[in-house]
C-alpha cells in the first residue's frame, strides 16, 4: 500500500505504534452531564488550578438549581437537582445562623455564594454536610417541610424556577445524598463552590491559588 509522503513522493507504509492513550482533561466538558457554562468554567479552574487542595468538592449551581459532586481527582461522581434558598441574592444576612425560623423573612433566605470548607456533621434532626456551621447553612437530605412546600415534586420537575423555597440550606433527594454526598465527604473535610446569580463569577472565585 503507499501513502503520501513528503511533497510529491510516495513511500511504502511503516508498521507505526499507536500513541500511547492520553488521560481525558478533568473539566467539566468531559463530564458527560449537561452543565451551565459557569458551572464547566468553574470546574475546569479547580481541575487545572488545583484550588480545591487534593480534596473532594461540590459545584452548586444556583440558576440552573443543580448540583455537580467531584472527587479528589477532579472526577465527576454525580449530579442532582437541588432545592435553594427562596431568597435571590449572594450574600449572607448577618447573625442569621443565631435566628428563629419563624423571624426570618422571604427575602433574608438567601443560599450565600463563595467557596466554603466543609465537613459531615449532624443537625438536630439528621446527619448533614455543614457546608459553614456559623451562618448554620447545610447540604443535607430533601425535607418533607408543609404539605404547601411540595419539595419532592420540586425536586421531579424538570425545570429550577420552583426549586426556591428552603431557607438558604441545599437540599437534595436522600438517595443522592446517601449515594453521593456522604461518601464522598465520609473521613475527610471538602470545598463546596456556590456559584454566584447576582454578582460576575470572577468576583467571587477570582482564580485564587490553591488552599486549603
Amino acid at each position: 500500500m503507499l501513502v503520501c509522503g513528503g511533497i510529491g513522493q510516495a513511500v511504502a507504509a511503516q508498521p507505526v505504534t499507536p500513541p500511547a492513550p492520553q488521560p481525558e482533561p478533568h473539566h467539566a466538558r468531559a463530564l458527560g452531564e449537561a452543565a451551565s457554562r459557569n458551572a464547566q468554567d468553574v470546574a475546569a479552574w479547580i481541575a487545572a488550578s488545583g484550588d480545591n487542595a487534593g480534596l473532594p468538592f461540590i459545584i452548586v449551581d444556583k440558576l440552573d438549581a443543580k448540583i455537580f459532586v467531584f472527587d479528589a481527582q477532579s472526577a465527576l461522581r454525580g449530579a442532582a437537582a437541588a432545592l435553594l434558598g427562596l431568597g435571590r441574592g449572594d450574600e449572607t444576612v448577618p447573625g442569621i445562623g443565631q435566628r428563629r425560623l419563624a423571624t426570618i423573612r422571604p427575602e433574608e433566605r438567601t443560599t450565600p455564594a463563595g467557596r466554603f470548607v466543609a465537613a459531615l456533621g449532624r443537625d438536630f434532626v439528621q446527619d448533614v454536610l455543614w457546608v459553614d456551621y456559623d451562618t448554620a447553612l447545610s447540604l443535607h437530605r430533601v425535607v418533607v417541610g408543609s404539605a404547601a412546600d411540595r419539595r419532592h415534586a420540586r425536586l421531579a420537575s424538570p425545570t429550577p424556577l420552583d426549586n426556591r423555597i428552603s431557607y438558604g440550606c441545599i437540599n437534595v433527594p436522600a438517595d443522592f445524598y446517601d449515594r453521593v454526598v456522604a461518601p464522598a465527604f465520609k473521613g475527610t473535610v471538602g470545598i463546596v463552590y456556590i456559584l454566584p446569580e447576582t454578582k460576575p463569577i470572577d468576583t467571587v472565585f477570582a482564580m485564587r491559588p490553591a488552599r486549603p
